[in-house]
């Protein structure tokens, strides 16, 4: 360690994000991306807005794309609206302006590996909470006294998705504390919380546009929720940084949430392909659990996960594999296109095979 550290940097554990190799006929199912590119309308949005105006400033409170996300939910104001760069990045904000209290937070003991390195960074004491044997979130868990509650739905790295009422009852819950709900990847199977934003006050609603919006390269994300929840985003955001999406960003944006179209029509494809991806590792003895996500989560039982990402690697296929207690023979498998999928079930038939 560097002499010249803080404390808080010697302490930190720092988020390890997914692996971007550099192999030749790669089939890179590691990191979720969308197998489908962006819509061309935000394609040619950002192409418009590539000329003099990058000499000039964003505008630092993104107000176009804010009266975007109220249009495309309806019943939402633009008050109730903050955008950053990324849904990391709200997050991070989130964590800092509504869920550092006296109390811990709560979050899943099998979810992102974001949120406790967030906490390490922030100071924040938090207690995890244990998924069931289905690994799925159980609210009744989550109905005891705490500084904040935390999760994805679909989770992350299960893909089990939450139902409205069971997101509903943990809201209603902790009405003295924040819930900050994760939704990055619930356009592809999974009730939004967006609808009860006005009904709870204390409900944040976190989003992406790097998963079905195919725009993890641009970095956009934004939350939903009370106008109060998010003054305090916007207090943190201002004393951080007050332009955190630039003027590509914003067109990109923007077009990619009107674009409706377009959007429906890439995720279905992505449903479609993940429900014949899953009857055909079933087929072949794998273990899956049910999706609401663009990835699923699989074992094999007669097959060590670790050794079958190696050997998946050896023939250029990239999986994720997550070394930590309870999911350690699971692997997650991002939903290519059907091509994709092919190959990787082919691959492992042959694995299995030998």
């Amino acid at each position: 360690m560097s002499r010249y550290w803080s404390e808080v940097t010697k302490s930190l554990t720092p988020y390890v994000p997914g692996e971007q190799p550099k192999l030749p006929n790669l089939v890179k199912l590691n990191t979720n991306e969308n197998p489908y590119g962006p819509s061309p309308k935000a394609i040619e949005a950002i192409r418009r807005e590539t000329g003099d105006n990058l000499r000039l400033y964003p505008d630092p409170e993104g107000s176009q794309l804010k009266s975007a996300v109220a249009a495309y939910f309806g019943e939402i104001a633009t008050q109730q609206v903050f955008v950053g760069n990324g849904s990391d990045e709200v997050l991070a904000h989130a964590f800092l302006a509504l869920l550092k209290h006296d109390r811990p937070i709560l979050f899943p003991d099998i979810t992102y590996s974001f949120y406790p390195v967030y906490c390490g960074l922030y100071g924040i004491e938090y207690r995890t909470v244990p998924l069931t044997e289905q690994f799925t979130i159980r609210p009744d868990d989550y109905l005891q006294p705490n500084g904040g509650i935390i999760f994805p739905n679909p989770n992350a790295p299960t893909g089990c998705a939450l139902p409205f009422a069971e997101i509903e009852r943990i809201v209603a819950g902790s009405p003295d504390s924040v819930v900050v709900v994760d939704e990055a990847y619930v356009d592809f199977g999974a009730p939004s919380a967006v609808a009860l934003v006005n009904r709870y006050p204390n409900l944040l609603v976190v989003h992406t546009l790097s998963k079905s919006r195919s725009l993890a390269g641009l970095r956009v994300g934004f939350a939903v929720g009370d106008a109060k929840l998010i003054e305090a985003l916007e207090r943190v955001k201002n004393s951080f940084n007050s332009y955190p999406l630039d003027r590509l960003a914003l067109a990109g944006a923007v077009a990619a949430l009107e674009d409706r179209e377009w959007f429906e029509r890439t995720r279905q494809a992505v449903i479609r392909s993940r429900g014949e991806l899953t009857r055909k590792l079933r087929e072949l003895g794998f273990e899956v659990l049910p999706s609401g996500a663009n990835f699923i989560f699989t074992r094999h039982p007669g097959q060590d996960a670790g050794e079958l990402a190696k050997s998946l690697r050896k023939r250029s296929i990239i999986v994720r594999h997550f070394r930590q207690p309870r999911i350690g023979q699971f692997l997650r498998i991002t939903v290519g296109t059907d091509e994709q999928c092919e190959i990787l079930v082919a691959a492992l038939r042959e694995i299995l095979n030998a």
